[in-house]
């Protein structure tokens, strides 16, 4: 009978396996137990998106007062068909984690209890909300300016607000102390967890992180090759190479074109944007380009050289156009 009870309990609880195969003493990588928070957090965004996207036609900000509110009965939401259903988040569902309850002297597994499931969803949503909603809830409160005025206003107000002001900071002074504990132990990435005493576990036997080394070495092989190319891009010099393969591959045939053209129509084309050029200016060389154009890229490149040609940049010097003729 009692085993029987047990196992009713597992399957309440949501166990994939008898409770024999779940060993809380097998140390959980910290890297998974910080993939499980992260795939929590993008699963809500993603179902917030999605919500979002169901008002898209309606006027502007038609959410954004209920915003905290609705943004709370979605973690709810996630909480109610995820971790009380099973003792485990989605995230750390995927991850073959669930949460053993660290309270009690019971060496084998202990699910979570109502209350623990409760504590977590109660301090996870709550403090969020109230930071959000405590400028508008000290507004709402219209206490009397009577005795207790001051010059910006009221100081019970104002004392609240400090009061909240203070309390955040020590919150977020713990959170950052409780992390500090977990790199060192291991357990207990969110200080609503130590509170609650919920601590993640395998839910397998023997399991190892589900990851295929291929796509790893992949994604690890591109990021080192763009972290490479941001690196390597700033160093070269890339308008003088597009200039260099520019003369060598069409070198003859431009030569020939701005002979055809002769010097009446050049100064009509900046050589930047290859529009009419506005308060044309040359660098040395017979091409012409606008002020801001060619200023632009000379303030990112001192030593530009010509786009249409590859000459050496001189100084700026502005184009004399005389008034009845074709040309400079």
């Amino acid at each position: 009978m009692g085993s029987g009870g047990d196992n009713d309990q597992e399957r309440t609880a949501g166990s994939p396996g008898p409770a024999s195969d779940v060993d809380p003493h097998i140390p959980v990588l910290r890297i998974n137990q910080l993939d499980a928070l992260e795939l929590d957090t993008s699963l809500e965004q993603l179902l917030w998106t999605q919500f979002s996207m169901c008002f898209q036609n309606c006027r502007p900000g038609v959410l954004t007062p209920l915003e905290p509110e609705l943004r709370a009965l979605l973690h709810l939401l996630l909480w109610r068909f995820t971790l009380y259903s099973n003792s485990a988040t989605a995230g750390q569902t995927l991850l073959s984690l669930r949460y053993h309850s660290s309270r009690g002297l019971s060496p084998g597994y202990k699910p979570l209890s109502s209350g623990q499931k409760l504590s977590l969803a109660v301090l996870s949503a709550g403090p969020r909300w109230l930071q959000e909603r405590s400028h508008s809830l000290l507004a709402s409160l219209g206490f009397p300016q009577g005795l207790f005025s001051g010059g910006d206003g009221s100081l019970l107000q104002k004392g609240l607000r400090n009061a909240l002001t203070l309390v955040s900071g020590i919150t977020k002074l713990a959170c950052l102390i409780n992390f500090l504990v977990f790199l060192k132990k291991g357990r207990h990435p969110l200080l609503v967890e130590r509170i609650a005493g919920a601590q993640a576990v395998f839910s397998k036997p023997n399991v190892v992180r589900d990851v295929t080394y291929q796509y790893m070495n992949r994604e690890l092989l591109w990021h080192g090759f763009a972290e490479f190319l941001i690196f390597l891009l700033p160093l070269i010099n890339t308008r003088k190479l597009k200039a260099t393969v520019s003369s060598v591959l069409f070198g003859g045939e431009s030569a020939d074109g701005d002979k055809a053209k002769g010097g009446s129509d050049v100064w009509k084309e900046c050589g930047l944007c290859g529009e009419w050029p506005t308060m044309p200016h040359t660098v040395g060389c017979r091409h012409v380009f606008c002020y801001y154009c060619i200023k632009s890229h000379t303030i990112a490149d001192p030593k530009l050289t010509c786009p249409k040609c590859g000459a050496e940049a001189g100084p700026l010097e502005p184009v004399m156009v005389a008034v009845g003729k074709s040309g400079p």
